[in-house]
């Protein structure tokens, strides 16, 4: 029987780092369970995050067709663990169809989680074991890790109390992975809270290492985990909202955040 792990969010709770870890140690933990990751399934990974910006039934197909692709390309494992945040859908604070901001990952993750199971099912077979797993941040850290990000990566005006006033029915991440493991049971469902694992030598991974008992013997080897995409501090998200603020060219502007970022990581480099 087959065992998939599909570790489907939350964005900003150290997934990155997760991915990370997962990949550089890929070789090592190859004879305990198979990795996939982001750059194993970009389109499947794209349309989810498409469907939920804009959640019509085609691109909803989209998806699975994409996913389905993807599963067919890989071998059968006693073990897989399949990870991208999208699979729940886009970062809370990107629009909609219609202008509207994306809020949560509910519509989105209850729409794509049958999807999931259905092609995990198709292609290993009705009884395999699936686990949805779901890194999780205390709600201020994380609604500001999200500024932040969208700050650098996109035309984003507003300041944080502004921007924080925009979420009027936001959930936790904690609270979102309670909803989808209520909306999934009877599959397992497994968090993986960042405040407990930040500073583990393996990062937030250690978490999911730990679910599936690796020996100890084998993590002591295991290159560590390194912090990715990590929070801004109020003086650097404010010079990415000035920027933001002051040109209005798209090319310029992102010519100043790349030199932006640049000048930062050397100087914390």
């Amino acid at each position: 029987m087959t065992r998939v792990i599909v570790h489907a969010g939350f964005h900003k709770c150290g997934t990155t780092s997760l991915q990370d870890f997962l990949k550089s140690n890929q070789a090592a933990l190859r004879p305990y369970f198979d990795y996939y990751g982001k750059v194993d399934f970009l389109a499947a990974g794209a349309n989810a995050r498409r469907y939920s910006q804009r959640p019509f039934i085609w691109r909803l197909w989209r998806f699975r067709r994409s996913f389905r692709r993807f599963l067919n390309t890989i071998e059968a494992a006693e073990t897989i663990v399949l990870s991208r945040e999208t699979f729940s859908g886009g970062m809370p604070g990107h629009r909609r169809i219609g202008g509207g901001l994306m809020q949560n990952y509910s519509r989105a993750a209850t729409a794509l989680g049958p999807v999931i199971l259905s092609e995990l099912y198709r292609r290993f077979g009705a009884d395999t074991e699936v686990i949805f797993a779901y890194s999780t941040r205390e709600m201020e850290g994380w609604i500001k890790s999200i500024h932040g990000h969208l700050l650098r990566s996109i035309r984003l005006r507003d300041d944080f109390d502004t921007f924080r006033k925009r979420f009027t029915a936001l959930r936790s991440p904690a609270a979102q992975a309670t909803l989808m493991a209520d909306f999934l049971a009877p599959v397992k469902v497994l968090t993986l809270p960042l405040e407990v694992f930040t500073s583990h030598r393996e990062g937030p991974a250690a978490g999911l290492l730990d679910y599936l008992e690796i020996p100890q013997a084998v993590r002591a080897g295991l290159k560590p985990a390194r912090r990715a995409n990590s929070g801004q501090n109020r003086a650097t998200r404010a010079q990415f909202l000035a920027l933001n603020r002051d040109i209005s060219n798209k090319v310029k502007l992102k010519q100043a955040k790349t030199e932006l970022q640049n000048r930062l990581e050397a100087h914390h480099g």
